[in-house]
C-alpha cells in the first residue's frame, strides 16, 4: 500500500497513533529512494516544493540530511533559527505556525517541549515533522530499524537493549520497536527512567506482536543476549547543568567491552550521535567491528526523504504499487 496514501498531509511527531502498516510504508520507500539514489535514477519527487526548519536546538545530522533530502527531491529548505525570527522575541508558535503555513509545503521543528510541537502542528496547515523533541526523536529510530533490517533482514524477534538516560531516543524505541515485535530493554538509574505511560502504552502493543518490554535499573540485564546494543549521550541538549552530575550517576552505565560481552555474539552497536567517547561509549567499542553508527547516520538522509516524500508528494510516489 503506498505512502502516500496513508501519510498524505499527516504530521509524524511520534510513533503514538502510527500503525505497524503505516510505518512498513516509509520503511519501503526509503529503500526504494536509497536504491535510486545510489544508482542515479532521478526521483524528484517534491520539485518546486518548500521545506521550513526550524530549529530551537543545535544541530548537524539533521540540518544537514533535511536539506541535502529536499534537494535530491528537487525541492527547496530554509533554514530559520529561532533566535533569528520571531519566534525567539515571542511571537505565539500558533501566528507562527499559521503564517509559515502559507508560505511553505510542510515545516520540520527541532525543539525543546513535545507540547510547543503538538500546538504548532495544531496550528499548521501543512505536515509538520518531528525533528527532536526532548521526549521523542522518531526520525532517528526510523534510520535505526531501517539499518537494523539491512543488517539483519528481519524484525520480529530480535532484542533491543537501550542503556543509558531513558530520554527522547528510549522512548522513540518504546514506542515503534514492539510494533514490529522487537524487544525491547531500557536500562538506567533510578529517576532517569523512561515516561511510565509511555512505557504502559509499549506494553500494549507489545502484546498484540508478542513482543516483550524490560525496564531496569540493572544494564547487565538489560545487555543479555541482545541483538543490538544502543546508547546514547548522558547530557541531553538543555541539560548542560547537569553534566558533571550526571557523569557520576551513569558511571555503571557505560557501554564498554565487559558490558557488551554479555551481548550476542553478533550484536549490533548503535548511537544516534553525537558521541562522547571515553562516557557513555568506550572508544573500542564505538569504533569496533561491530559498530554500525555510519550507516544510521546515513540512513537518517533516506528516511526523511521518504517521509518528506510520503507527506508532501501531490501525486503518486514512484515504484511503489497503488490500490
Amino acid at each position: 500500500m503506498a505512502a502516500h496514501r496513508l501519510w498524505h498531509g499527516r504530521d509524524l511527531l511520534d510513533y503514538s497513533d502510527a500503525t505497524v502498516e503505516d510505518v512498513e510504508a516509509l520503511l519501503k520507500l526509503s529503500v526504494l529512494l536509497k536504491e535510486a539514489q545510489k544508482s542515479g535514477f532521478p526521483h524528484a519527487l517534491l520539485k518546486g516544493q518548500t521545506l521550513g526548519m526550524i530549529f530551537e536546538k543545535a544541530s548537524t545530522r539533521t540540518r544537514m540530511s533535511f536539506e541535502v533530502g529536499m534537494l535530491q527531491l528537487g525541492g527547496h529548505a530554509l533554514f530559520l533559527s529561532s533566535s533569528a525570527t520571531q519566534i525567539g522575541r515571542g511571537e505565539p508558535l500558533s501566528d507562527t505556525a499559521q503564517v509559515m503555513s502559507r508560505y511553505v509545503d510542510a515545516l520540520m521543528v527541532r525543539t525543546f517541549a513535545h507540547t510547543d510541537l503538538e500546538l504548532l502542528a495544531n496550528s499548521a496547515s501543512v505536515p509538520v515533522i518531528n525533528g527532536l523533541t526532548n521526549e521523542h526523536h522518531p526520525c532517528q529510530v526510523l534510520a535505526d530499524i531501517l539499518t537494523l533490517l539491512e543488517y539483519k533482514g528481519t524484525l520480529k524477534g530480535l532484542t533491543v537493549a537501550f542503556v543509558g538516560d531513558g530520554n527522547n531516543m528510549a522512548h522513540s524505541w518504546l514506542q515503534l520497536a514492539p510494533k514490529f515485535g522487537i524487544n525491547i530493554r531500557v536500562a538506567a538509574p533510578p529517576g532517569y527512567l523512561p515516561d511510565n505511560d509511555i512505557v504502559e502504552f509499549a506494553k500494549k502493543d507489545a502484546v498484540s506482536q508478542r513482543a516483550q518490554i524490560l525496564v531496569t535499573t540493572d544494564a547487565v540485564r538489560a545487555v543479555k543476549g541482545a541483538d543490538v546494543v544502543y546508547t546514547d549521550v548522558w547530557t541531553s541538549m538543555g541539560d548542560e547543568e547537569e553534566a558533571e552530575f550526571r557523569q557520576h550517576i551513569f558511571a555503571n552505565y557505560q557501554v564498554n567491552e565487559e558490558l557488551v560481552s554479555h551481548a550476542h555474539p553478533d550484536y549490533l552497536f548503535m548511537h544516534c550521535l553525537p558521541a562522547h567517547r571515553g562516557e557513555e561509549v568506550t572508544a573500542g567499542v564505538i569504533d569496533g567491528e561491530h559498530s554500525v553508527i555510519f550507516d544510521e547516520a546515513e540512513n537518517r538522509l533516506h528516511v526523511q526523504k521518504a517521509v518528506l516524500a510520503a507527506t508532501m508528494s501531490k501525486t503518486q510516489v514512484f515504484g511503489e504499487e497503488s490500490e
